[in-house]
């Protein structure tokens, strides 16, 4: 394992998230998946684990992706499966799993506290979410976003489509369910 790559990358990486809300409050430009999430904050309606899907879609679909493209460009180091860093990126993944099964319980109320009863809608949208899969995804990004370098309107028309797509599926976690 490499700790001081791991260590860098969770900087990089949370980065993004503090970049997209300093954004945000101070009125500039926002990547469309965080603002879906930012513009409901208020939304009493909605479900805790919902505003918390959303931020890990947000954060791993759009955020990730690029946290591990930076990391590789500063490293000079191609992302690639099999790697030293592909290895230690997805050891994670199983404990990840673990906490998002546990928050699923604790996060089943609305954001004023109160308890939701049983909404199959939600349920299923939770039970098809998968961290693991979408580390997954992000990885297969930044390997696609490595290559584009060299064709700088390709890779910017792609991750813009990575933030609408993000953006799309913040919309639908959203949604309210009752």
């Amino acid at each position: 394992m490499n700790p001081a790559w791991m260590a860098a990358l969770d900087v990089e990486f949370a980065g993004y998230y503090f970049r997209a809300i300093q954004s945000s409050l101070s009125g500039q430009p926002t990547p469309a998946c965080w603002q879906a999430l930012f513009d409901r904050r208020d939304q009493t309606e909605l479900m805790r684990i919902q505003f918390a899907l959303a931020g890990m879609n947000a954060h791993i679909n759009h955020d990730l992706p690029r946290a591990v493209l930076a990391l590789c460009v500063a490293d000079q180091s191609e992302p690639q499966h099999g790697t030293s860093q592909y290895i230690d990126f997805t050891a994670l993944n199983t404990t990840l799993d673990g906490l998002i099964k546990q928050a699923t319980h604790e996060l089943h109320v609305r954001l004023l506290g109160e308890s939701v009863p049983p909404v199959s809608a939600l349920d299923d949208a939770v039970a098809a979410w998968s961290v693991s899969a979408a580390r997954g995804v992000a990885w297969d990004n930044a390997e696609l976003l490595w290559r584009l370098q060299s064709l700088p309107p390709a890779g910017a028309a792609t991750l813009d489509s990575i933030d609408a797509a993000t953006a799309l599926a913040a919309e639908a976690l959203l949604l309210p369910v009752l």
